[in-house]
């Protein structure tokens, strides 16, 4: 009797420790839904570069996994779904179309956090955060406003929602400013990647006379268009001079690996909470690639001194005078536009041709 109560107390003992064994190599999951490949050397390259960094920051206490490619919509509702049931502890879905599934997913999984990239709708587990790409949109509208010789820009636009409408009028205001006589060509091509269709909106633009691209999509497709006819361009999300080593003046590059692991970070403390976060040169989210030695020094000094004014808070891309496309004033000589309307901004600004897609 006394060894059969030995062997059982034992056998406790053992399965005890088993248990706590396993509990201190559970890891904490942290899924990210792609709206392109990793691959596309633009936005989802971004975002997988900031879950390489959580991976580089937490090590083994964290698990990610990603799926890339997932369209907006029920596919997303879908992934993320099994991505909750799969125990994941947080999720990113890291593109403006997501936001509906977020929503749906995140009130069958109240213990999951979510994270919406550049949406607006929360809960009391659902957190969105976006960057001030404007900011950027500003910078490269300078530049390209001195060193065009069409006055002609292009811009390949993919959604008419807010954030890409903001960033047009933001190229299209500083390229004015420094050029009164630019034009901007804007082709909106209805998706975030295709570089099919983004090589053929760069191929257009040129074809009317445009000798400097911008663009809203992920791919560098337009950047090697460009390339290949001898014009300028500026890189989307990533810096893309791999494939425009002569075209790319500069890039906007979205650097989202230091909010990664800071909310990752937040869940493994339990100090994380929904709030909307919406950073920008300042917090470094939104920064630049080197300038081509095609920027002359005065231009880049130009476009620094911009950078720098943003950074101090001197300055703000949206300051009047400003008219709305239709003439109406909009800002009034030294008044600063409030995030509310440059978060849901749906119009153009004075000069712009065209009209805004519905």
């Amino acid at each position: 009797m006394k060894r059969r109560t030995f062997l059982a107390s034992a056998a406790l003992a053992l399965g005890i420790a088993g248990a706590g064994a396993a509990l201190a190599e559970e890891k904490m999951k942290a899924g990210f839904v792609y709206v392109g490949p990793v691959g596309d050397f633009g936005w989802t390259y971004q975002h997988d570069q900031g879950r390489q960094a959580v991976k580089a920051e937490y090590g083994d206490k964290v698990e990610t996994t990603f799926v890339e490619n997932v369209p907006e919509g029920a596919d997303a509702e879908r992934v993320m779904t099994q991505m909750a049931l799969g125990g994941a502890d947080i999720i990113f879905a890291t593109s403006f179309g997501y936001m509906d599934a977020v929503q749906k997913v995140a009130k069958k999984f109240p213990n999951v956090k979510f994270e919406h990239a550049t949406g607006y709708k929360r809960a009391d587990n659902v957190a969105t955060y976006s960057a001030r790409f404007y900011e950027g949109r500003a910078v490269i509208g300078t530049i390209a406003g001195r060193m065009t010789k069409t006055n002609k820009i292009g811009y390949i636009a993919s959604f008419p929602i807010p954030e890409v409408i903001r960033g047009i009028n933001a190229a299209y205001i500083h390229a004015k400013k420094v050029n009164p006589d630019v034009e901007f060509k804007i082709v909106w091509v209805y998706t975030w990647f295709d570089p099919a269709k983004e090589a053929d909106a760069a191929t257009a633009l040129i074809e009317q006379g445009v000798d400097i691209i911008m663009q809203h999509t992920d791919s560098p497709a337009a950047m090697t268009i460009a390339e290949e006819k001898g014009i300028m361009a500026f890189g989307q999300a990533s810096d893309m001079s791999q494939f425009g080593p002569n075209a790319q003046l500069t890039a906007i590059i979205d650097n989202w690996a230091p909010y990664y692991v800071e909310r990752v970070g937040a869940v493994m403390d339990g100090s994380w909470k929904s709030q909307d976060t919406w950073h920008g040169f300042k917090e470094g989210m939104v920064q630049l690639a080197p300038y081509s030695s095609k920027v002359p020094s005065e231009v880049q000094a130009e476009a620094d001194a911009m950078k720098q004014a943003i950074i101090e808070g001197s300055y703000h891309p949206f300051t009047g005078p400003l008219n709305k496309q239709d003439g109406t004033p909009w800002l009034k000589e030294g008044e600063v536009a409030d995030d509310g309307t440059l978060a849901g901004m749906n119009f153009y600004v004075e000069g712009i041709e065209g009209e805004i897609p519905q």
